[in-house]
């Protein structure tokens, strides 16, 4: 017996492949929305044979949505991206999208919808990324006002982008560039608790119209998260202030160099080490806001740290490998 049938859009991504095993924790069975399926065979791994499945779907096609919904009790969408690309804009991937996936779950009547969005979503701010975020959040609470929230801070976790991205620079880059002086902080959660917070907001009624910010224990500045990982890798390497002004035009160039070159070269160059819009975010602080409902108020009573989780898989990037004795040990 389960309780039902979850649809995960973008359940083939970093955060989807925890939200998935997590789910079928709870006790439910878990269909994963991708446009690709071919690359998220490994997805079904996170459950028992016949608790998740794969379906075939583009959040920006309707009648793929409408198949994807069929007989789903509730919808969880992650779609998200960071850097534009091919065909893929933050207005058609993160407003548009969520938009027309709300549309369609409040036509089948599904009322238990949970909409990942981000700390910093504001349709204000000069940050497409952001600007986009806050307008997807309208978009679904105007179609389905019994909604669920949830505004995560940076997440980490051993596939994450980040730790490993800062990581992998120290193994051919002499330092490291702390945009705006390295002073801007962010409050990192952990995958699985956000995946755990996903759970909660589908499992929960009382959830339901509300809107969560999930941070995690401690908050960080750059400075202090590049020391950590310099730390974790046994490599000395310098920080060099990169201020604002000269940040943001190289990261709209190297944006620009991802916005037209063909998708299949991605994997290739990898993602760009930072874009215009991201240098535009880091002039904000990403943390809970004071007076906001936070994972605790889901139930979450313990989230792991960066100093609990990140030692398990940044290993790798150390010259000599896991059992090296680092040098100030």
């Amino acid at each position: 017996m389960t309780k039902g049938l979850v649809t995960v859009f973008g359940g083939s991504g970093f955060i989807g492949r925890y939200a998935a095993r997590t789910l079928v924790e709870k006790g439910y069975r878990v269909r994963v929305a991708c446009r690709h399926m071919n690359t998220a065979q490994d997805v079904r791994l996170a459950g028992a044979p016949g608790w998740i499945d794969l379906c075939q779907a583009n959040i920006r096609n309707r009648a793929s949505i409408e198949r994807a919904l069929d007989g789903a009790v509730a919808v969880v969408n992650l779609v998200g991206i960071l850097f534009e690309g091919g065909p893929q804009s933050f207005e058609s991937a993160q407003r548009d999208g969520a938009a027309l996936l709300a549309e369609v779950a409040a036509e089948k009547g599904i009322r238990t919808f949970v909409q990942v969005s981000a700390i910093g979503a504001d349709a204000e701010s000069k940050s497409d990324y952001a600007r986009t975020k806050a307008e997807a959040e309208d978009a679904v609470r105007e179609a389905l006002p019994s909604a669920t929230i949830l505004r995560p801070s940076v997440v980490f976790g051993p596939e994450d982008g980040f730790l490993n991205k800062f990581a992998q620079m120290t193994r051919f880059s002499p330092a490291l560039p702390a945009i705006g002086g390295g002073k801007t902080r962010v409050q990192p959660i952990y995958a699985g608790d956000v995946a755990e917070a996903i759970a909660l907001a589908v499992d929960s009624e009382g959830a339901a119209g509300n809107t969560y910010e999930l941070g995690g224990p401690r908050a960080y500045t750059f400075n202090e998260i590049y020391d950590i990982v310099l730390k974790l890798v046994d490599r000395r390497r310098f920080k060099i202030s990169l201020p604002f002004f000269l940040a943001r035009p190289l990261g709209y160039i190297a944006g620009a160099v991802w916005r037209y070159i063909p998708p299949f070269s991605w994997g290739m160059l990898g993602e760009p080490l930072i874009t215009g819009d991201q240098v535009e975010l880091l002039k904000t602080d990403n943390v809970v806001a004071e007076g906001a409902l936070t994972a605790a108020d889901l139930g979450l009573a313990h989230l792991e740290s960066v100093e609990s989780i990140a030692p398990t898989y940044l290993w790798r990037f150390r010259p000599y490998g896991e059992f090296s004795k680092p040098a100030d040990a």
